[in-house]
């Protein structure tokens, strides 16, 4: 195989040139960071599984009409995804108060927030990813007003679908968090949902227990972390009871060789 062009590698995913122009190829690593990169670690086979259950995700919400950048899954770690500039604004969708939040404004963790809450950082890792505002983001031009409008609809879509899908799995859609960019066509742009959608940027919670199921298990040194991931994939259907990572890599082999 040829040599691919690197294009970015960022914490937990590396873009690669893709085979044809508007095109890139996303891979995903098994590294895992927390606290703006202050710790970091390695999760085995979180990259097979964040990629399988970001792709089964795009794919349903493709379905109901959420314009993605994702095109096909192409090996157990690698995408084919259109080439988008990203909106440099990290959106955090909150239902049930949790992590910062929680801290921020002295919520007790777990508690039902009155609505769908939806704050917004800028994305840059120097600075620690910092809140910013709707004020900041229209006077340093980080989007237009119709740009956050579209992101601000489709943040509260994908949020309706994936609480109503979780639930019907036993699984409590706590926060998450969602990258956006723009694809452009000439001198036309549209916004579309970017990066991934994953236990890596979701607090997923056991609707009974309370059992944490992302990446809150790596932060708080939790443990079980690839266990947790596994269970996601397992009650969306992904990984058969008690599979495991190997048994993604075997489906992705004999798709490749067409069987």
């Amino acid at each position: 195989m040829a040599r691919r062009r690197q294009i970015y590698e960022g914490k937990a995913k590396i873009l690669y040139e893709g085979p044809e122009p508007g095109t890139l190829i996303q891979y995903f690593k098994d590294d895992a960071t927390a606290f703006n990169n202050q710790k970091k670690g390695t999760i085995n086979g979180k990259g097979v599984l964040n990629n399988r259950i970001s792709e089964h995700l795009f794919t349903l919400l493709d379905l109901i009409g959420v314009p993605t950048h994702f095109i096909r899954r192409l090996n157990m770690r690698e995408q084919l995804i259109r080439q988008v500039e990203i909106v440099p604004i990290e959106v955090m969708v909150r239902n049930v108060a949790a992590g910062t939040l929680s801290k921020r404004l002295g919520i007790e963790e777990g508690t039902k927030l009155p609505r769908t809450i939806i704050e917004y950082a800028l994305k840059d890792d120097a600075l620690g990813d910092p809140m910013i505002s709707d004020e900041h983001i229209a006077a340093f031009g980080w989007a237009s007003q119709e740009e956050m409008h579209d992101i601000q609809d489709l943040a509260i879509r994908v949020n309706d679908f994936l609480c109503g899908l979780f639930a019907g799995v036993n699984i409590r859609l706590v926060d998450f968090k969602l990258e956006f960019g723009r694809h452009w066509d000439n001198d036309w742009s549209r916004i579309i949902l970017a990066d991934e959608i994953s236990p890596d940027c979701c607090r997923l919670w056991d609707m009974q227990s309370n059992e944490k199921l992302d990446k809150d298990r790596f932060r708080r040194d939790l443990g079980g972390e690839v266990e947790a991931y596994q269970e996601v994939a397992r009650r969306l259907g992904l990984l058969p009871e008690g599979g495991d990572t190997a048994v993604l890599d075997l489906e992705s082999h004999r798709k490749r060789r067409g069987r």
